[in-house]
């Protein structure tokens, strides 16, 4: 019978990597459907837009690939001056070490002892690896397994900003592990702070969004002063998202951004306001779901192929890219049902439709390939390599 770990070393050899060539190139019409698509010309203007913004600000990217789970992706964003990425599991690091990138921040606590053997198996090859830890018993028993391995790892202290998630409390609590890591950890390397404020990401209207985001990020710059006090470095504060990269440079605290969804947005995201309105435009969708008019049921009603297994939604319906006058219905696991008020189209049975994925994270996690396509042909797949992969 072969061994847990065996099986997850050649889950993570066997998954496919490298784009996959087509022998011809295929039209964006002729695809089968429901299809993940990206417009590459879309989602290169939004990764040159993102990077250009921090880089004048003095902010690194670390860029978060949680959201797009594709080392081809990755190295697309390290190739315009990201200085690395983070991952959201460890074997979303494992994925993306495989396929040729290293300084990987796990962003996610880790506890378990099969996942702390993972992390060190990966960390003995990849000495850029960084965690984050929230507690000082994690942190003995990575000190412990680092000291075995004869490594030594580079760890984050988790801030936790009042989402009751993870993170330890800021301040005194935070300063205690930020000690025990320097005085009784040596095979651990305090690297900095981590304090990601994720329920204000998605605040509606820019003003409301920074108010409340400047006063949750208070504590973390405060933590961070008491930790300089206290004589230790924090060379790195890192957190922050796509929802607030305008925000981070007028607060001056973070020194790297864990932005994923500008590379493709989303309705939710697009929803939330920018500071010139109430769409967030700074970025355009670039991802797609590719969907076909498959039935009329009724005069003022066409289904299409897609439901709730090709795309993810927390509250939101879909919306076509170039369709007005429509109204997204779910009808279930496999289809859409469109309710025809006053199409800015004609729509027919067999007409293939690009639809602004609700919420891009958890849609990715549906497909295998993205399909991405330059002036309406598709010319290679890309493998959604750490599709599936949670633990």
């Amino acid at each position: 019978m072969p061994r847990l770990e065996d099986l997850m070393k050649k889950s993570v050899a066997d998954a496919p990597i490298e784009p996959i060539r087509l022998d011809e190139p295929v039209p964006l019409e002729a695809l089968h459907t429901p299809a993940l698509v990206i417009d590459l010309d879309v989602f290169e203007r939004n990764l040159d837009r993102m990077q250009a913004h921090l880089d004048q600000h003095g902010i690194g990217l670390r860029a978060h690939t949680k959201m797009h789970k594709c080392p081809i992706i990755a190295r697309e964003q390290l190739k315009r001056g990201a200085i690395g990425v983070c991952a959201a599991k460890v074997s979303e690091a494992e994925i993306m070490f495989a396929g040729g990138i290293s300084d990987i921040l796990i962003t996610s606590p880790v506890s378990t002892p099969e996942k702390i053997t993972r992390v060190i198996e990966l960390a003995v090859l990849d000495p850029e690896l960084s965690i984050v830890v929230d507690d000082i018993g994690t942190a003995d028993r990575f000190e412990a397994a680092a000291a075995r391995a004869g490594i030594e790892l580079k760890v984050v202290i988790d801030l936790d900003p009042g989402m009751g998630r993870t993170g330890i409390e800021p301040g005194e609590p935070a300063l205690a592990l930020g000690r025990h890591l320097i005085e009784s950890c040596p095979h651990l390397i305090f690297s900095g702070l981590q304090m990601y404020v994720g329920n204000c990401m998605h605040i509606a209207g820019f003003d409301a969004r920074r108010s409340k985001y400047a006063h949750l990020m208070a504590k973390g710059a405060e933590t961070k002063r008491m930790f300089e006090d206290a004589g230790i470095p924090v060379p790195v504060f890192t957190g922050g998202g796509t929802g607030t990269y305008d925000i981070e440079p007028g607060l001056g605290i973070l020194t790297e951004l864990q932005a994923g969804s500008y590379a493709f947005m989303d309705i939710e995201y697009r929803d939330i306001g920018g500071q010139s309105g109430e769409v967030f435009d700074d970025f355009e969708p670039s991802l797609f779901v590719l969907v076909s008019a498959i039935s009329k049921p009724q005069s003022r009603l066409i289904t299409v192929d897609a439901g709730f297994k090709s795309l993810a939604s927390d509250k939101d319906a879909p919306q076509f890219r170039d369709v007005e006058g429509v109204v997204w219905h779910w009808g279930g696991d496999e289809h859409g049902i469109i309710q025809l008020n006053n199409p800015s189209r004609v729509l027919g049975l067999g007409d293939k439709l690009e639809v602004i994925t609700p919420h891009c994270d958890p849609t990715v996690n549906l497909h295998d390939f993205y399909y991405p396509y330059r002036n309406g042909v598709v010319e290679a797949l890309w493998p959604v390599s750490a599709r599936g992969r949670s633990q």
